[in-house]
Formats: structure tokens, sequence, C-alpha cells
């Protein structure tokens, strides 16, 4: 942290800048950004000495945390607001240039940042916060850390306590905050799916320019998914896991689970229907994400096809959107408290011997969802043309996020931000592809799918004939893009699936308490297939910033 007290005027204001650009240096920030932080600071003393009261000076400090770079100006004197044009001081050259024009400048430069400065008067000073550069690793840092806690917590918490304490403390304070977190980002993320889609849509100057585009978002999925199928399978005939002796295990505890399966249909036909909804609420009411998805490009395609309403809908629905990413921008900052509590309930309630009985199981798993991101790599490299690795690099904050909500869909918003700001694709892409994805394109799912099946028959010593197998392939494709929206889906889904390979259902109770982690995996790898396929997708039809995406 650095600190400067300079004199309330012009000599004081150029004092501190020099002061401001010499820190901001030290800490190695970039020219683009020093530049915008100079501009800031400069309108920001500017107007403070305009309103300055007494004879104190400035006080200047910049301060480094976890990567962030702040700049604070305090000063005393009579409240003021930066974004009203009327409220400048001092002039920018009032011999070349009228007053108007003056506050038009100083007004353009502030809107553009907007989301960098934040104004605070109190007890009579006025304080001027301003973001030299955002911590680029920040709640990655935190969200890891959480993790890390939780689960030295977990197991210090269940070796010290009795299991009426643990049982209490997990119900009245682990899940609750949970719940509560997953149900804010279910509260938002049928709305942010349909105002993405309309205002990315109605972008677009015709039907053929988005069908083009849609096309290839919807082949390339397909595409991975039988990548993931093929590569589930390969996996397990390597590892062959799945012992004999687990059949003892089997219980009955998975008669909930198979009763839900009873209802799963792995028909395309009822899949393909049921995206048209009877009901224009009732998708929302039930986040049906098919039917959400084919609303919003009902809407989005007329949109542009009603004249003069045009422009104010879409005006409307880039506002609807805006308002909806910044709520969950809000309910995003407290995931490291989510996670935190998510991961101590899991280690509470999940077995040390149950995860150690079933380690074949899961470092196969593993072994494939590993080979899967190498897939999305050379599909980058391949079809996309630019390198994998800052793609790596930067998504791996959105990875950790959907790994411990345990979910695509309650990531998806962040993971739409991270493709946005982090990868440079543009909101014409990743506003249709990301909630596509999201319901369509499960590659770890279909990966779980494949291997758990093939190793519940192999410890029930059933041989798999080639009907039985393309069986098996045709489940986990329809599974994969009409999987139910339920609590347990993963589980709903693998007891559909042995149902088809003659595999009795209660087998799946082998897995059922180590699903949830095997979850989490599954959710990091379908949100990372979403943005793979939006990258490669935004590339080839130019709507890829390099400068963004290349940027370290």
């Amino acid at each position: 942290m650095h600190r400067k007290e300079v004199t309330a005027d012009m000599q004081g204001i150029r004092c501190g800048l020099d002061f401001i650009e010499d820190t901001l240096k030290e800490c190695k920030i970039k020219k683009k950004e020093i530049q915008s932080a100079m501009l800031l600071a400069e309108e920001s003393m500017v107007t403070m000495i305009a309103h300055r009261r007494g004879e104190t000076g400035m006080r200047i400090t910049v301060s480094k945390r976890m990567g962030a770079v702040s700049v604070k100006l305090s000063c005393p004197g009579e409240p003021f607001d930066l974004s009203e044009n009327g409220d400048f001081g001092i002039p920018l050259d009032t011999e070349e240039m009228d007053h108007e024009a003056e506050i038009a400048i100083r007004s353009m430069i502030l809107k553009s940042f907007a989301d960098r400065i934040r104004c605070k008067h109190k007890n009579g000073w006025n304080t001027v916060s301003l973001t030299a550069r955002k911590a680029q690793r920040q709640q990655l840092c935190l969200t890891l850390g959480s993790l890390v806690l939780a689960v030295l917590l977990g197991f210090v918490l269940k070796a010290a306590l009795p299991e009426k304490v643990l049982t209490g403390l997990n119900g009245y304070l682990l899940v609750p905050v949970k719940t509560m977190f997953l149900n804010a980002l279910k509260m938002v993320v049928g709305p942010v799916v349909f105002f993405s889609i309309v205002s990315c849509i109605s972008q677009f100057g015709s039907l053929a320019e988005l069908g083009k585009m849609g096309a290839k978002v919807f082949g390339l999925y397909l595409f991975t998914t039988a990548l993931a199928i093929g590569l589930g399978f390969g996996v397990f005939q390597v590892f062959q896991p799945g012992d004999p002796s687990l059949l003892a295990s089997v219980s009955d505890a998975a008669a909930g689970t198979a009763a839900a399966a009873a209802g799963t249909s792995i028909s395309i036909l009822d899949t393909v229907v049921g995206i048209v909804p009877a009901n224009i609420v009732k998708p929302f009411l039930e986040t049906n994400m098919l039917q959400i998805i084919f609303i919003a490009l009902l809407c989005g395609i007329a949109v542009g096809m009603i004249g003069d309403y045009s422009k104010g809908l879409r005006e409307f629905f880039e506002a609807c959107n805006s308002l909806f990413l910044k709520i969950t921008t809000l309910i995003i900052n407290v995931i490291p408290l989510a996670v935190f509590c998510s991961m101590t309930s899991l280690i509470l309630t999940t077995g040390a011997d149950t995860l150690i009985s079933l380690m074949g199981l899961a470092g196969t798993f593993l072994t494939a969802l590993a080979g899967m991101i190498t897939v999305y790599s050379l599909l980058i490299f391949l079809l996309g043309r630019v390198s994998p690795l800052p793609f790596l690099k930067k998504f791996a904050p959105a990875m950790l996020t959907t790994f411990s909500l345990g979910s695509s869909n309650a990531a998806m918003t962040f993971n739409m931000k991270t493709c946005r700001e982090d990868l440079g694709i543009s909101s014409r892409v990743c506003s249709f592809s990301i909630p596509l994805g999201a319901t369509v394109n499960m590659d770890g799912s279909c990966i779980y799918m494949m291997i758990a099946g093939l190793f519940m028959a192999r410890i029930y010593g059933i041989e798999l004939s080639g009907a039985q197998l393309f069986s098996m392939i045709f489940a986990v494709f329809v599974l994969s893009v009409g999987a139910p929206g339920i609590p347990g889906s993963g589980l709903v889904c693998a007891s559909v699936l042995l149902v088809q390979i003659g595999v009795p259902v209660e087998a799946v109770s082998l897995i059922m308490g180590i699903d949830p982690i095997f979850g989490m995996f599954r959710a990091a790898s379908n949100s990372t297939g979403d943005a793979a396929v939006s990258l490669i997708v935004a590339k080839t039809e130019g709507l890829l910033d390099r400068e963004i995406y290349f940027r370290s």
C-alpha cells in the first residue's frame, strides 16, 4: 500500500498524477490500464477540488490485493456525483472548447468506465475509489480456498463430533445455505436464458445468418457428444473396472430412483414433441430449458419482423438481459460461501468406505474426463486454429465454479460472463450457444453413463451383445439431450440405462453415495464443452476478439 498527500490545487493534481502513475508501474500494470486509471483519477481530482471545503489537502492511496489494484482519493468537501453531467469543476481547456463540449467529453469518459469508479460522501469527506486493475484470480482463489477449507473442516468435524450433532449442523446450517444459493440461481436462470437468446437473435440481420451459426453450434454439439460416448467406451475397455465382489453391497436403497426412472422416456419423438410448450408460462415455472429456448427463438425472430416496434422491443430485451445478468453477478459474489457449505455437507454425509470401494470406477471416469479435455483442446487447435492454452487457463475458474455448484445450468450465467469478458467470445455466439449447450450438450454425463453402465454390467457378469451395446449408445445419446430436470437426474439416467442393458435397477445403489462427487465432475466437463464449442464457432464466424483471448 502506497500513500501520499498533495495540495488541493492544479500543482497538487500534477504531483498526485505522477505519484499514481509511478506506483501503478511498480505494480506492473499494463500501459492501457494505466492510461484508463489516469483519466479517471484526473477527472475525479478536478471535481473533488472544485467541491472541496477548507484548506486540507487531498489524500491518495494506491493498494494491491489479490491481484486487484485500486486508487482511493479523499478530500473534505461538499457531496457530488461524478455521473451527473453538470458536476465538473475545472475546464479541460476553456480557450479551445465551449462548456457543453467539455461536459460531453467528461461524461463520455466516466460512462465508459462506470463499473470502475465509486463515490462516497461521509462525515464531510468525499471519497472516490478507482479500480486500476480488476482481480483476475480473486474469485478462483476464494473458491479454491473455500473448497480446501471445507474438505479439511469436514473430516475434522466428522472425527470430533457425534453423529447427532453432525446431522443437526448439516440439516440446519449447511444445507439451508446451499439450498438458498441454488434457489437464487434457479430463480434467474430462466429469465437469463430467455432474454440473452432473444437479444442475441435480434442482432442478426437475416435468418440465413442465424441459421448458419446455429447449424455450426448444434452440429459441433452432436459431434462432441459422439466423441464422448466413444471415449467413455474406449477408456472402460482399457481399465475394466468392476469387481463382482461388490455385488454383495447392492441394496434396496435405489427404490425411489427406480420409480423415477420408470417414468423417464428415452424416445427421440417424445423429446422433440416436448420442445413445444402448450403454455407460455409453465416452462419458466418448471425451468424447462428446451421449451424456454424454443420460446426465446420465436420471440427473437419475431422482433425483427414487426416494423416500427422492432427497435423499441430490441432495446427492451437488451435492457432486461443486462438487468438479469447484473442480478446474477450479485448472486455469484457469494459463491465461496456456497462452495464451503456444499463441500462440507458432502464430506459429512459421504462415508470414506464408500469412496474407497469405488476408487476403480472413479479413476476410470476421471481419466476419461481428462481425455475429453484433451479432445476439446485438439478441436480448438484444429477447427478453431488458435492455441488452446489461453482457453484452458482462463476457463479454469469457471470450471471450478461449475464443479463446486454441481450443475452446468446453475453456473450458466457465470460461464457466459467468462466467455465474453475473458475469452473474447462475442455475445452473439455465447448468448445462444451456452444456454443451448447447458441443455443438449452433456459430454461429461455421456462418459459417466457409459462407464457406469458397463461397470455395473461387469459386476453382474453380463456380457453385452452388439444389439444391447447399440441400444445402450442410443439411450445415452437421447438421455444426454432430454435428461430430466429433477434432483438426482444422473442416477435416474443411469437407472434408465441399466434397464436397456438388462442389469437390475437395484445396482444403482452402488453409486448413490458417491454420485454427488461424480456429478460435480460431470458438470465441469459439460460446461467446458459448451465453452469450447462457443470458442470454435466464434473464431470461424469472425466473432472472436483475439486481443482479449490472448491477453495474459
